[in-house]
């Protein structure tokens, strides 16, 4: 470690160049900054926990196994993947009584929980069993029996003796009130509850036989954790995992699993893509700064400094500016994950008993990174001015050399025939595979403007040089300092090149999907009425559509979940959760109401066991008409139904289309969340629910998709907001370095105006550049990307495009001209 020492020499270069300093300083910062939030969410996804609440008295849960499983290969390179159900998987009602009979237990009581419909209200059903661990207790009259429900002493209107009419998934039907009770503490808050007898509960949810979880009591003195070994040696076989502890509210909350995945995804995924770019960004910084001291480094090695006391002062320089500026940089990284976080709460993405987990070890992540990179990137500039010959060293720092080594260009052109060959990849690709190779294509181009950037760089001067030289004097030495010094033209062109390229991938991702989904949905959706309710519909809505209402010619309701299917090709494959409606209807009824635009085979044969899907997952999965698609039911269960249709609309309607009778007994709610009519009049539907004409709803669908569009904004604005910084970071760096050379210019006779002018045109063609580059590698990964995803090009709004284009040239402007200021000040 005595290397690494801060030594005097280090100590004055921090003293005697501190804009260097500043701009390597900044650069490690949010580079610290980057990895520490994204370490943070990682970190929470990976520990995050629910504490129990209804099940807070029972020490030991049963249930299913809430992940869908899926093996690919064999062998040593067998490996399974685990995806978050869409629904609930349940366990056999009857384990109950084998779980009874374990030694210690008090209780074994199958739970269930189920939506009930009364009126235009939504209750929350519930067997009467569950009142042992959750604490409700009877206020009046007796448990309900079969035909009977117990309501919560809160409601109004309802009194022992008195029938209600309730709805459940097993139809509409009359309940005799038995008993009022006051809900306790394990029953969910704010919520209106009706309790059902424990015999009838599985039916009335829709469910035989089934039930969402199995909740143990233990007897006085019993150890949970020795009750659980003993409970899970009895179940051996069943399909059904034992929780304790924190474990249990996983049970309860679904939402976990779908939250870890996302914070693990924006943390380990995203995380990764906006690490790499800090690290590479700032090494790039960290070179500059030590490029841009070539000149001392010369000198040093012509008074006798050695090769190794210049490697060891570029050494300590890191170890004195890395630690502090990733310190300095974790306390905005934490309140950047601290904000992201909320906001995904907010949105209810996270369920709200989860909290985020700062804890030492991505602050230590972060600031070690933050170090290994300074010095890695430091050794690699310092490598040559420490170990050629003083006099060459001199010759070097004063005139730029005119092409980078050799090897550097080799590992530059590697990264742009990859770059190449993955948007063929892209091209011939679709759905998440054209996705995937997609991004390649994007990292693999952004390494190459990185490697080969002085090339690049006097390319770009070469070029839009041509138009400054018909300028002034001013635009004519601007074109010249820039074919001159093409490395220093290329340190500032990258960070915009990045921000421009990241920004326009995830944002113009999001308005092209979007754009084709609500094209689709708009000439989808052929009904004159369409009819929704917050609490669903009732189950026999569409047949009274049908019956009741004059004119109808066809109603159809649509009970909408997702199904996990498995897609991609050779061992390379995984589950893709794809948007599911089941039709009330048969499919002649479907056509009249929704346009799928069918590609291949016959709507009308959907039915048990046959189902239709849209072009893009038929490619991905790849099957098609005739063929049996494999995939995994909202609960888990596994089949393997017969494609008998392939249609072009499934990105702004469903990707799977299956009979709603096939679909109702997987999923927790058996009521449709939208009715769509043929015919009628809105005044006689009035009464199922809230009508609307298919305009009307195609709106209310583009809302709901606008908000998920949040997440792909945010991303692009924390790694484009990043590039930004780096990109003014480095500008200003280059300016303030130029001190000498701008006092030459005074010297000689140029105004002060004319410097500034020069300056402004410098960072124009820096802007200018910058935006080319990025548009290109941007237009390189957007295109075969949204050909494999939609079957379309790009949409790129031109407001939005013309706003990080103007963006980038202000950027360049002001990160030019106020150091340029202060420099002519000096």
């Amino acid at each position: 470690m005595r290397r690494f020492v801060p030594n005097g020499l280090a100590r004055a270069a921090v003293r005697f160049k501190p804009a260097s300093f500043a701009g390597t300083f900044v650069a490690l910062m949010m580079s610290a900054l980057i990895v520490s939030a994204c370490g943070i969410l990682l970190e929470t996804g990976v520990r995050a926990s629910v504490p129990p609440e209804r099940y807070a008295k029972a020490p030991v849960v049963a249930a299913a196994d809430q992940y869908a499983r899926f093996v690919t290969g064999s062998g040593d390179s067998r490996s399974e993947s685990a995806d978050p159900l869409p629904d609930t998987a349940r366990v056999d009602a009857a384990l109950a009584d084998k779980v009874a009979r374990v030694s210690g237990v008090e209780a074994a009581v199958a739970d269930f929980t189920f939506p009930v419909r009364q009126g235009d209200g939504l209750l929350t059903g519930h067997g009467w069993g569950s009142h042992a661990f959750t604490g409700a207790v009877l206020t009046s009259g007796d448990a309900p029996r079969a035909g009977e429900v117990v309501l919560a002493a809160s409601a109004e209107g309802a009194d022992v003796g008195d029938t209600v009419t309730l709805e459940t998934a097993a139809g509409r039907a009359d309940f005799r009130v038995s008993g009022l009770a006051k809900a306790g503490s394990g029953d969910a808050s704010g919520v209106a509850i009706a309790w059902f007898s424990d015999a009838r509960s599985p039916a009335l949810a829709g469910h035989p036989g089934k039930a969402d979880a199995i909740a143990v009591l233990a007897k006085g003195g019993t150890d949970a954790d020795a009750l659980a070994v003993r409970v899970k040696k009895a179940l051996a076989g069943s399909g059904a995992e034992v929780h304790t502890g924190d474990a249990r509210g996983a049970v309860e909350d679904h939402g976990l699993g779908y939250a870890k995945e996302m914070l693990t995804g924006l943390g380990g995924s995203f995380g990764g893509i906006a690490a790499t770019v800090a690290v590479f960004t700032a090494s790039g910084t960290v070179a500059l700064s030590v490029a841009q001291r070539a000149r001392e480094f010369a000198l040093l090695r012509a008074v006798g400094a050695t090769p190794r006391q210049i490697r060891r002062a570029v050494a300590a320089e890191a170890v004195l500016v890395a630690p502090l500026a990733g310190l300095v940089g974790c306390l905005p990284g934490i309140g950047l994950a601290h904000w992201w976080f909320g906001q995904l709460k907010d949105r209810g993405a996270i369920p709200g008993a989860v909290d985020l987990q700062v804890s030492w070890i991505p602050l230590v992540v972060a600031v070690g990174t933050g170090l290994l990179t300074a010095l890695a990137a430091g050794w690699a500039a310092g490598r040559r001015p420490s170990k050629i010959k003083p006099g060459q060293a001199l010759a070097e720092a004063s005139v730029e050399r005119l092409r980078p080594g050799v090897i550097r260009i080799l590992l530059g052109l590697g990264a742009l025939v990859g770059g190449g060959f993955l948007t063929v990849v892209a091209a011939r690709s679709a759905g998440d595979d054209a996705a995937n190779a997609a991004l390649g294509v994007v990292m693999l181009f952004m390494l190459a403007v990185a490697l080969l950037g002085p090339l690049v760089a006097r390319l770009c001067a070469a070029l839009f040089g041509l138009a400054l030289r018909a300028g002034d004097a001013s635009a004519s030495l601007a074109a010249a300092n820039s074919r001159t010094n093409a490395r220093r033209l290329a340190s500032a062109i990258t960070p915009i090149v990045l921000a421009m390229a990241f920004a326009s991938t995830l944002v113009f991702m999001h308005t092209s999907e979007s754009h084709v989904s609500a094209q689709q949905l708009r000439a989808g959706v052929t009904a004159d009425h369409v009819v929704t309710d917050p609490a669903g519909l009732s189950i026999d809505a569409a047949a009274r559509a049908a019956a009741r209402a004059p004119g109808v010619d066809a109603a159809v309701g649509l009970l909408e979940t997702q199904v996990p299917v498995p897609v991609g090709s050779g061992g390379d494959r995984w589950l893709q959760g794809s948007p599911t409606q089941g039709i009330s209807g048969s499919g002649e009824q479907l056509a009249k109401v929704q346009d799928l635009d069918v590609r291949d085979g016959s709507l009308a044969r959907i039915g048990t066991d046959r189902i239709a899907i849209d072009k893009t997952l038929a490619t991905s999965a790849k099957v098609g008409v005739g063929d049996k698609l494999p995939l995994y039911l909202p609960d888990g269960s596994r089949t393997k139904p017969e494609v008998v249709a392939v249609y072009g609309r499934g990105l702004g309607l469903a990707a799977v289309t299956m009979d709603r009778a096939s679909l109702a007994p997987h999923v927790t709610s058996p009521f449709d969340s939208t009715l769509l009519i043929r015919g009628g009049t809105a005044k006689a539907l009035a009464p199922l629910g809230d009508v609307t004409d298919a305009s009307g709803y195609a709106v209310e669908q583009n809302t709901d998709r606008e908000l998920n569009a949040w997440a792909n904004y945010t991303m692009a604005a924390v790694l484009g907001g990043f590039a930004a910084v780096a990109a003014a970071n480095t500008l200003v760096m280059t300016v303030l370095d130029r001190r000498r050379e701008l006092g030459t210019l005074r010297l000689i006779g140029s105004t002060r105006r004319q410097v500034m002018r020069m300056l402004r045109w410098e960072g124009l063609l820096v802007a200018t550049a910058g935006i080319a580059l990025g548009t290109a590698i941007a237009a390189a990964t957007l295109i075969p990307m949204m050909r494999g995803l939609t079957g379309e090009g790009p949409y790129v709004p031109p407001l939005i495009y013309a706003a990080f284009a103007g963006g980038a040239v202000v950027l360049g402007l002001v990160a030019v001209t106020l150091p340029a200021r202060a420099a002519l000040r000096g």
